[in-house]
């Protein structure tokens, strides 16, 4: 399963449709250049979005869990 996930817009509002009581855990939601995606964040770790130029070029996750 691919961590970002798209998600629609609706051309003529311009709107997102999520259900957030479907979600069991964290997530972000990241627009740019008109899409929008969705990921869950990691129970552990740093998720960074990393940008340039004013456009989202990548998405990292740094994950680990105490022991």
């Amino acid at each position: 399963m691919k961590r970002l996930q798209n998600i629609d817009i609706n051309p003529s509002t311009g709107e997102l449709d999520i259900d957030i009581m479907e979600q069991n855990s964290s997530f972000a939601i990241v627009v740019c250049n008109g899409q929008a995606r969705f990921t869950e964040l990691p129970n552990h770790g740093e998720t960074k979005i990393v940008t340039h130029q004013g456009k989202v070029k990548r998405i990292k996750y740094d994950e680990g869990e105490e022991f």
